[in-house]
C-alpha cells in the first residue's frame, strides 16, 4: 500500500504492508471556488453582527490580529479583504496588524512580507507581540479560575478591534482560532503561564475538539470578553491548505460555526487502537520544528495501543528550536517520568512547559 504524508513543502512517500494497514485521513472538502467573493460576502453578511463597513468610523485606530509564521493562515487573502472593505473609511496608516505570537519568537521582516505581501507590509504598521515585554501590556485584572489578564496595549487601545484566524482541532485548547487570537496570541507571559499550567493541561477535557468544560478554552473565552473584538473572521482549510470554509461576525458565534466544520472535516472515528501509528504534522509551516511536531504526536497518541509505537515525520527545518524554553526543559531531566514529576511540582512554571508535559506523557 502506497501512501504519502505531508512533509515540509512536499510529500513523503511510504510503502505500507497490504492487508495490515489502515489509512485515516481528513474528510477532504474541495476549496471554495471564489474565496475572495466568499470573504466579501461574509464581511457584509456576518453572523450575529453588523457588516464590518457599518461598524467602522472615520478616524478610528484599527488593530487586526493575525496568526504568526507557525500557522497556515491565508493572511494576505483575509487582511486584504478587510482593508478593501474599510477603504474610504479607514486610512491604511491607521491600521496596526498585530502578529499574535503568544510566547513564540517575533517574526522576521522577510517572514512578514511573505505572510502579508509587500503592499500591506509597506502600507500598514505591523507589530510583533512580545509576551515578555511588560511595557507593551495593559493589566486588566483577573478572570476565570485565577487568571491574570495582561494584553497587548496596541489591542486594548484600538478603537476598532478585529481578529482573523485559522480553525482546526487543537491538542489542549479544543480548537484554534477565535478567542485564541487574543489569548494566548496577544497575552503577557503571566497570563500564558497560568492558562497553560500543569493542572489545566493535564485535565481530561483539555484535548482535541473539546470546547465545553475544557478549562483552557473556558479561561481563553473569559479573557477575550475583557477586551473583545468588534468583528472576527476565521477560515477552515483542507489538507492542501485551501480555504473550504469562511466565517465572520461576532467572535464566539462565528467560532462555534467554524469549529463545527473543522470537527466534521478533520476528526474521524476510530474503532480500535493500533500497534503502530505513522503520522506527520501536516507539513510546513506546522512541522517546522520539534516543538510544533508534538501536536502530531498527540493526535497519534489518541489511537495507539498502550506501549505501542508512534512515528511522526516532521521536517523540522527550524530544529528543536533554539528559541524558547522547550529545548532547555526537555534536556533538563534524563527521562519522561522525571520531566513530568518536575512539571507537576507545585509552583513550577516555565514557558513551553506545556509542550514538554504533553510530550512526556505520550512517551511514558
Amino acid at each position: 500500500m502506497k501512501v504519502e504524508l505531508a512533509y515540509g513543502d512536499g510529500r513523503l512517500p511510504l510503502d505500507l504492508p497490504d492487508g495490515r494497514s489502515t489509512v485515516i485521513t481528513p474528510t477532504f472538502r474541495p476549496a471554495l471556488p471564489d474565496p475572495e467573493r466568499a470573504i466579501q460576502n461574509a464581511l457584509r453578511s456576518p453572523i450575529n453582527a453588523r457588516p464590518l463597513r457599518e461598524i467602522a468610523r472615520k478616524g478610528q485606530r484599527v488593530a487586526i490580529s493575525v496568526c504568526d509564521v507557525t500557522r497556515a493562515q491565508p493572511r494576505l487573502l483575509m487582511v486584504q479583504a478587510i482593508l478593501d472593505e474599510l477603504e474610504g473609511v479607514i486610512r491604511p496608516e491607521d491600521v496596526t496588524i498585530l502578529i499574535a505570537t503568544g510566547t513564540h519568537r517575533s517574526n522576521t521582516d522577510d517572514e512578514v512580507r511573505s505572510m502579508l505581501g509587500d503592499e500591506i507590509f509597506d502600507a500598514c504598521r505591523i507589530v510583533n507581540h512580545v509576551a515578555r515585554d511588560e511595557s507593551t501590556l495593559d493589566d486588566l485584572g483577573m478572570v476565570g479560575n485565577g487568571v491574570p489578564v495582561k494584553l497587548n496595549r496596541e489591542w486594548t487601545g484600538a478603537d476598532l478591534r478585529i481578529t482573523t484566524g485559522f480553525v482546526e482541532p487543537h491538542f489542549f485548547a479544543g480548537f484554534s482560532g477565535g478567542p485564541k487570537m487574543i489569548a494566548p496570541g496577544l497575552a503577557g507571559i503571566d497570563t500564558v503561564l497560568t492558562l497553560h499550567d500543569a493542572a489545566r493541561i493535564g485535565h481530561p477535557d483539555a484535548t482535541w475538539g473539546v470546547i465545553e468544560g475544557n478549562p483552557v478554552h473556558d479561561d481563553v473565552r473569559a479573557i477575550a470578553r475583557v477586551a473583545p473584538p468588534d468583528f472576527s473572521m476565521d477560515v477552515v482549510l483542507n489538507s492542501d491548505q485551501e480555504v473550504t470554509g469562511l466565517y465572520a461576525g461576532e467572535l464566539f458565534a462565528m467560532h462555534v460555526a467554524a469549529c463545527a466544520q473543522a470537527k466534521l472535516d478533520s476528526m474521524q472515528p476510530v474503532t480500535r487502537p493500533f500497534d503502530l501509528v505513522v503520522t506527520s504534522n501536516s507539513g510546513y509551516p506546522l512541522d517546522q520544528n520539534l516543538y510544533q511536531a508534538v501536536k502530531g504526536m498527540s493526535a497519534a497518541a489518541r489511537v495507539v495501543k498502550p506501549g505501542g509505537l508512534i512515528v511522526c515525520a516532521s521536517e523540522c527545518r527550524d530544529g528543536i528550536p533554539d528559541h524558547g524554553s522547550y529545548s532547555e526543559i526537555l534536556s533538563s531531566r534524563p527521562d519522561p517520568a522525571s520531566l513530568m514529576q518536575m512539571i507537576e511540582t507545585p509552583g513550577y512554571s516555565e514557558p513551553d512547559q506545556w509542550q514538554v508535559q504533553i510530550q512526556a506523557k505520550i512517551q511514558m
